[in-house]
């Protein structure tokens, strides 16, 4: 691993129906965690001691759910306020957000995508960067899933890379949801990966989806990891090294050790990237 990620290895999603099954789980299991900061933000009692004692085990960064980067509706810097004590409080490693917006005058209760136009990467850029000057820090900004794309002027790949360049941010690498995205708008995921730039991924996400058609899959962290998902995520280890990676599993959450496993096969595919990246440079 480079200097350039805040954690390494292999990660969990931190879900409070988890508190307790994880309880014992060591650090040689699951290397980092990642929790959304709107559901631990003022949490008191005997969550907030329980995320405190997580935060203290394992290097933990944040995931934002309701930042909206492509509202029409002013940055909410009252969260961001939060957000940075938050993380000061918890030395989180790493702040980042999904390339969407999930409100206007009121939340949406969903990701929306934003369309792909040149209008709309100068935006979404200036916001991105009121966001880094105020918390000091570049944050990533992570590629979603999406089922319709309005006004669209410019390719996924094009307005996700135009967007991170001239924000001067990172990326956090979603491999379902290149997968998922590749199914239902038909591109090849493969060219997708290759195409985005490499140098500023900090982590990555891979999880579990359903497929609702042949060409209509869903992202829904409900399900085991696809075989498909882990080729594209082998395929991301060669293409730009072993980078952290992270599981999401939000519900039909299946018992510990069927998490362990995935987690376990994250690193092993880590291992085995690493290891051919040494004999190819020897």
């Amino acid at each position: 691993m480079t200097s350039q990620y805040p954690v390494t290895g292999a990660g969990l999603g931190l879900r409070r129906a988890l508190l307790g099954p994880l309880s014992s789980v060591t650090s040689d299991q699951i290397q980092f965690m990642e929790v959304a900061p709107e559901n631990w933000i003022d949490v008191g009692g005997r969550y907030g001691r329980a995320f405190r004692e997580y935060s203290e085990k394992f290097p933990t960064l944040l995931h934002g759910l309701s930042l909206s980067i492509g509202s029409p509706a002013p940055l909410d810097w009252q969260l961001l306020k939060n957000i940075k004590a938050f993380m000061a409080e918890h030395s989180i490693r790493c702040y980042t957000e999904h390339l969407s917006y999930c409100s206007d005058s009121g939340h949406l209760y969903d990701l929306m995508p934003i369309p792909f136009t040149e209008q709309a990467v100068d935006y979404v850029a200036d916001r991105i960067i009121q966001i880094q000057d105020f918390l000091g820090e570049r944050i990533a900004m992570e590629n979603v899933s999406y089922y319709a794309a309005p006004q669209q002027q410019m390719t996924e790949i094009e307005f996700t890379n135009a967007v991170i360049q001239k924000a001067d941010c990172n990326l956090l690498l979603d491999v379902n949801n290149i997968y998922v995205n590749s199914i239902n708008h038909s591109y090849n995921p493969y060219d997708f990966l290759r195409a985005l730039p490499g140098h500023r991924v900090v982590y990555g996400h891979i999880a579990g989806h359903f497929k609702e058609a042949k060409d209509l899959h869903v992202d829904t962290h409900g399900a085991d990891v696809s075989d498909p998902v882990w080729d594209l995520l082998a395929a991301a280890y060669q293409q730009f090294g072993a980078f952290p990676t992270l599981l999401e599993r939000d519900f039909n959450i299946p018992p510990v050790p069927a998490l362990l496993q995935e987690i376990s096969h994250i690193r092993e595919l880590q291992h085995r990237a690493t290891s051919e990246a040494q004999l190819v440079h020897g």
